[in-house]
């Protein structure tokens, strides 16, 4: 049984919670299914929205399905998520893949 089926078993018993949708759209992640992680990202985020890892997650599962814009709003909403916690290495990572994103679609930089 793999990871995912791991997870999606969990999911369908009730044991739905921001952690298990994390871990399950990191798993789809690693499986090269942008948009189903997303989905599951989506879900950990509107549980858990202080979930900066989550949001991070969420930001590259986007930007890897190329839904540029989406990616930069899980982005700015992950920084501010990271700053108000107070997680700076977070906020800073989140804020590197903003300028790369707006730097690939020619957006002035939002510094």
């Amino acid at each position: 049984m793999s990871a995912i089926e791991k997870f999606e078993s969990m999911l369908a018993q009730g044991r739905d919670g921001a952690l298990l949708r994390f871990s399950l759209g990191n798993e789809y992640l690693k499986q090269g299914e942008p948009r189903q992680a997303a989905e599951h990202l989506r879900r950990a985020v509107e549980q858990d929205p202080k979930y900066s890892a989550a949001w991070k997650l969420l930001g590259r599962a986007l930007a890897d399905a190329e839904a540029w814009d989406e990616a930069l709003a899980a982005y700015r909403q992950g920084i501010e998520v990271a700053e108000a916690r107070g997680d700076k290495q977070a906020a800073k990572e989140m804020g590197v893949f903003v300028r790369r994103i707006e730097k690939q679609l020619g957006l002035k930089s939002s510094d």
